[in-house]
C-alpha cells in the first residue's frame, strides 16, 4: 500500500490511478478518499492521472493525536506533491479540502500547481464576525462538537439527509439509493473522534480570507444553491470575490453532497477544467 511520510513521522496512504496531467482530489472534513467513488475512476479513464490522499486521523492513514490545523493540512499535502514530484497539477479541494488548498498556495506557493477547483467551499470564513455578519454563530460549533463527542453514528444519522438534499429535504426524495448513503455516511465515521472533532473546529474558525485573496491560479468553484453547511453566498460567492481568476458555477437544486447526487455534471465540469489545455 502507498504511503507517504510527512515531517512529523505520520504516514499518509494514497492512491494514485492513471496516467497523464496530475489532478489532486482533496475530501471533505470527516470523509476520506473513498468518497471520490464516481469522480476518480471516471476522470482517470480519460487521460488524467488522479491522485487520492486519505488525510490524517482518516480512513487508511496514521491518526495521530495533533495536527488537524489548516498549516499541517497544508504541509501534509505538500509532502505528498513533493514525494511524487507532481507538476502542473490541478488541486480539488471538496468543503474543508478546499481550505487546505488554499493554505497550501499561501505557504508553498503554486509551483506545483496549474489550477484550482473549490467544491462545496467552506472558504474563506464561516463564524460570524463583525466584518462577516453573515457567518455562523459560534455556538453552533460547539452544539456540533458536543454532539459528535456524545454520539457520532446518531450525529452522522441525523444530518445525512440534509447534507445530500438540503434543508427539509426528505430521505425518499433523494436520488439515491439507501445502500448508497449508508457506505457514504459511514466513511464519516471512519477516523478517529479526535480527528472528526479537531478538523471540524479548524473548518469554523480559521480564517482564510488573507488565504483566498492570494490566489493567484485560474479557478472553478463548484457550488449548490441549497447548500446548507456551506451557504452559497457566505462560501461560494464570498470566494470568488476575493480570486481575481475565478468562475462560479452553481448547481441548482444541489446541496453539500453533490459529489454523489451530481457526479455525472461535477465530472464533466473538472474533466473539462482539469484537462483543459493537454
Amino acid at each position: 500500500m502507498p504511503f507517504v511520510t510527512v515531517k512529523d513521522g505520520t504516514r499518509l496512504y494514497y492512491e494514485d490511478w492513471g496516467q497523464g496531467r496530475p489532478v489532486v482530489l482533496l475530501g471533505s472534513a470527516t470523509m476520506n478518499s473513498r468518497m471520490w467513488e464516481f469522480q476518480a475512476p471516471y476522470l482517470a479513464a480519460r487521460g488524467l492521472r488522479c491522485v487520492l490522499p486519505d488525510r490524517r486521523g482518516f480512513g487508511r492513514s496514521e491518526r495521530p493525536w495533533d495536527g488537524y490545523d489548516y498549516d499541517t493540512l497544508a504541509d501534509d499535502l505538500a509532502a505528498l506533491l513533493d514525494h511524487l514530484d507532481l507538476r502542473e497539477a490541478t488541486l480539488v479541494g471538496y468543503a474543508l479540502g478546499g481550505g487546505e488548498a488554499v493554505r497550501y498556495l499561501a505557504r508553498h506557493g503554486a509551483d506545483r500547481v496549474a489550477r484550482l477547483a473549490l467544491v462545496c467551499t467552506t472558504t474563506p470564513f464561516l463564524l460570524r464576525a463583525p466584518d462577516n455578519p453573515g457567518g455562523f454563530d459560534a455556538a453552533l460549533l460547539e452544539e456540533i462538537v458536543t454532539a459528535m463527542a456524545a454520539d457520532r453514528p446518531g450525529y452522522v444519522e441525523q444530518i445525512v439527509t440534509g447534507f445530500f438534499g438540503g434543508p427539509g429535504a426528505r430521505a425518499a426524495d433523494l436520488p439515491l439509493s439507501t445502500p448508497l448513503m449508508t457506505w457514504l455516511t459511514q466513511q464519516c465515521l471512519d477516523g478517529s473522534p479526535r480527528a472528526g472533532v479537531e478538523v471540524t473546529r479548524t473548518l469554523f474558525t480559521h480564517d482564510l480570507r488573507a488565504d483566498t485573496a492570494g490566489v493567484e491560479v485560474p479557478t472553478l468553484i463548484v457550488h449548490g444553491d441549497t447548500d446548507a453547511s456551506a451557504p452559497l453566498e457566505l462560501c461560494a460567492h464570498a470566494s470568488a470575490a476575493l480570486i481575481p481568476h475565478s468562475r462560479v458555477l452553481v448547481y441548482e437544486g444541489a446541496a453539500h453532497g453533490l459529489f454523489a447526487t451530481h457526479a455525472g455534471r461535477l465530472n464533466s465540469d473538472l474533466l473539462h477544467f482539469a484537462g483543459a489545455g493537454r
